[in-house]
């Protein structure tokens, strides 16, 4: 993708929704506002085909136009995500069979198998047909494929084939694939690959996994097949992208993904009013950079309000939305998009609203918004592409999460009484994120697929349930080679069929953690540390699950306070070649992680004057294009923040006012400063 000459700042905007004509004085409003870019064309495959084979444009054409004599860029979305009712109607087959085969109608979007040949060609038509036609449109600048693409739960027949075609390429005979699942358990092997069950009640530890691989690998096979198709018709240099719901999905490889992309997209929504802290924006904005170690584009993000009730209602307060746009920004995004423009009359989103409320007039939010793409005009170029260069990474398992979610760690009552886990894979992610970014330290995610992790000081293993022996060999290297590892529990437990390891856990990390274990126990009330050894105070607990660690070169820093687990340590610390790795045997809690966590740090060399913030205040670096270092001081409170500037003299982009090494600057309630280093 080239280089962008500025930030990217917009909406999604469907003029086919409005009431009545109003397209010249939207554009007029956008143009006032500063937006550069609009995102089209992904939700109304019945506009550009009205009836089978039948294409239409001029709908679009006029609105491409217009926004091209104003200045604003565009971005086609391909509207594969929702099927016209005349398809629907014309193949009823293409809708997706969940598992259990419940029957499936017609009404909600990303309902459809993609994998069904018949819905593929109509598809490739149509993508084709629309590609083609803008291919020479100097004005549309990129494309989306589809929208916020998962597996749709499709179990259809035709996913099941492939699945077994799958399984055959992979295992072989079914001998090997007996053997890999333990399907002896229950007297339920293979003899010949006919003989396959289906998934529908799958109980099989290891099938499951498969099965929730091969959706993964079916989201990443259309989306690369739709790239591929765009690249085909596409002007050289349109990019391509997708947008992601948000991030570490269930069913979504993004890092596979990723690779068919020449730029990745996330829609990010986040809390607003109290709830605004900036996070939730981080850890997708961070998890989506990661994916290609470059900048990305946010397609959709918070306007006013959202959810599909009008029960969900928390306008932004004053402010909000310009630092959201900035907080953006700090993660390394290149474009900022709302959704939407104008907020929909009728249907399931009508109060998910968009820049303009339902009277389609300027408001409070348009002004903000306003304030943000004049100030973007002048300072954008400064913020675009910026490089981000972390030394913590935090390793991330779709494998574990799901497998995890199969036989879960804890639970809010008895497995009969279907009770649902209330700590499980994701949320310990999110505890030692959460903890990094409270304490003003960068991360970024990284994949079992990196060829290494050296170039990070410290990495991050939540719950590594799922792991090959390459991997853990691969993490053993980093520590030998001087990596400093923070492993939580649960890891290095299943091999790469979710099949538990048949010797002494934690298998082949035993060198590494310096310990061994061959019992754990659920805890059924939450344990104190014994004499708080990290400071805690209140928050000494851990709870749900503790490993009977057996120390044989590892340090024990941390004791259960309890008659029974008292005999075992929590935490442990060992010294293996240059590097370290702690191990937590439990859950901890928010402030016993955040504890610990420093402890890592601090021995790693990675604290500094960040770490004195005021606590509402969050501080992002990075370099931009002119090889210059920024940082970002965005304050999320509703009152005032004083720190002493601990960096080289510079100014403050959207003031132009001069921030000098050593003196107190104050940042204002729900505001940011931008120093960029002189």
């Amino acid at each position: 993708m080239e280089l962008l000459p500025n930030v990217l700042y917009g909406a999604a905007y469907y003029h086919e929704y409005e009431p009545y004509e109003r397209l010249d004085q939207d554009v007029a409003m956008m143009k006032k506002a500063g937006f550069s870019v609009v995102r089209m064309g992904e939700s109304t495959w019945s506009l550009w085909e009205p009836e089978d084979g039948h294409f239409t444009y001029a709908w679009m054409d006029r609105v491409v136009d217009a926004m091209g004599k104003a200045g604003i860029k565009v971005i086609m979305g391909t509207p594969t995500y929702s099927l016209p009712v005349w398809l629907y109607h014309e193949h009823p087959e293409m809708l997706a069979r969940p598992l259990g085969g419940a029957p499936q109608f017609y009404g909600m979007r990303q309902n459809m198998d993609t994998d069904n040949p018949i819905f593929r060609s109509y598809a490739q038509r149509l993508v084709a047909h629309l590609v083609e036609h803008y291919r020479n449109n100097p004005n549309v600048i990129g494309w989306q494929v589809d929208n916020e693409t998962s597996s749709n739960g499709a179990s259809n027949p035709d996913v099941f084939a492939g699945f077994v075609h799958h399984l055959q390429e992979k295992f072989g005979t079914p001998q090997n694939l007996n053997k890999a699942w333990f399907l002896n358990y229950w007297g339920q092997d293979i003899n010949n690959w006919n003989e396959m069950p289906t998934p529908d009640s799958a109980q099989s530890t290891g099938y499951k996994l498969e099965w929730s691989r091969w959706q993964q690998m079916r989201v990443t096979n259309y989306l690369a097949w739709q790239a591929a198709l765009v690249r085909q018709y596409r002007r050289p240099d349109q990019f391509v992208t997708t947008d992601f719901a948000g991030a570490m999905h269930r069913d979504v490889n993004e890092f596979e993904v990723a690779k068919s992309l020449d730029i990745a997209a996330d829609n990010i929504y986040h809390g607003t009013q109290d709830n605004m802290d900036g996070w939730a924006q981080a850890e997708h904005g961070d998890f989506t950079r990661s994916l290609k170690h470059s900048n990305y584009l946010i397609t959709e993000t918070n306007a006013q309000t959202t959810d599909w009730t009008s029960a969900f209602q928390y306008p932004p307060y004053d402010g909000q939305l310009r630092l959201d746009a900035y907080t953006d920004l700090s993660s390394g995004a290149n474009m900022v998009e709302y959704w939407h423009w104008g907020s929909i009359h009728s249907g399931q989103e009508t109060y998910w609203k968009g820049v303009l409320s339902h009277d389609l007039e300027p408001n409070r939010a348009y002004a903000e918004v306003s304030r943000i793409g004049n100030e973007l005009r002048r300072i954008g170029p400064h913020l675009v592409d910026l490089k981000i260069s972390n030394q913590v990474g935090i390793l991330w398992s779709t494998d574990s999460l799901n497998a995890i979610s199969f036989m879960p760690f804890s639970s809010s009552g008895p497995q009969w009484a279907s009770a649902q886990p209330v700590a499980d894979y994701g949320t310990l992610v999110s505890q030692v994120h959460h903890t990094l970014y409270r304490l003003n330290v960068g991360a970024d995610f990284v994949f079992p697929e990196d060829p290494d992790f050296s170039r990070y000081k410290v990495l991050i293993i939540p719950a590594l349930y799922i792991a090959d022996d390459a991997l853990l060999q691969k993490i053993s290297d980093y520590v030998e080679n001087g990596g400093h590892v923070l492993m939580t529990f649960k890891s290095g437990f299943a091999n790469e069929d979710s099949a538990v390891r048949w010797e002494r856990a934690p298998g082949p990390l035993r060198k590494a953690t310096g310990f061994s274990y061959q019992e754990f126990s659920s805890l059924e009330h939450p344990l104190a540390l014994k004499g708080d050894p990290f400071g805690a105070g209140a928050e000494n607990k851990v709870s749900y699950w503790a490993e009977f660690l057996m120390p044989e070169h590892a340090t024990a820093l941390a004791w259960y306070d309890h008659p029974f687990f008292g005999r075992w340590p929590a935490i442990t610390r060992n010294s293996f070649g240059s590097g370290t790795l702690t191990y937590e045997g439990t859950y901890l809690s928010d402030e016993l992680q955040r504890r610990v966590l420093l402890d890592v740090l601090t021995r790693s060399g990675l604290t500094g004057p960040d770490q004195s913030l005021p606590a509402p205040v969050h501080v992002k670096h990075g370099t931009n294009r002119f090889n210059k270092r920024v940082h970002y001081y965005l304050n999320y409170s509703g009152s005032a923040q004083q720190f002493v500037y601990p960096y080289a003299d510079g100014v403050d982009l959207p003031t132009a006012h001069p921030i000098a090494h050593g003196k107190t600057v104050t940042v204002q309630p729900w505001d940011v400063i931008i120093v960029e280093e002189n």
